[in-house]
């Protein structure tokens, strides 16, 4: 019984950090090395969010690399998708981690949801 118990608490407090995370980390994977004049960009694809949130995007070291900030969706349709360019300098051996965190109107930031991010992609474009 105390064993159960113990785990118990232990699982609570994983739950409670994981919970209580300012922000996912995502990592990008560029599916190929980039070439003269081509662009990095990442597509972050939206649900349901409540109304005033939004989605900061930054490096795991903290650069900030763009807001999302949906406006006019109605309540409880999909927020959609957006496009930020990513700088190649992010990237080390094709590889960056992002962090996703959402601002609340009550200045507070928390990870998103699985619902509230349902993906995010990296793209390339541009090129000659």
């Amino acid at each position: 019984m105390r064993r159960l118990a113990a785990a118990f608490v232990c699982l609570s407090f994983l739950a409670q950090q994981a919970y209580g995370a300012e922000w996912r980390e995502v990592e990008l994977i560029l599916p190929r090395a980039l070439e003269t004049g081509e662009t990095v960009l990442v597509e972050v694809q939206l649900g349901t969010l409540p109304r005033g949130m939004e989605i900061e995007v930054s490096t795991a070291s903290g650069r900030e690399l763009g807001m999302i900030s949906p406006y006019g969706i109605r309540t409880g349709n999909a927020a959609g998708t957006y496009t930020l360019p990513i700088p190649p300098d992010v990237f080390t051996k094709g590889r960056a981690t992002i962090r996703l965190s959402i601002n609340q109107p009550d200045r507070t930031r928390r990870a998103p949801t699985e619902d509230e991010v349902k993906s995010v992609r990296v793209k390339i474009a541009g090129g000659m």
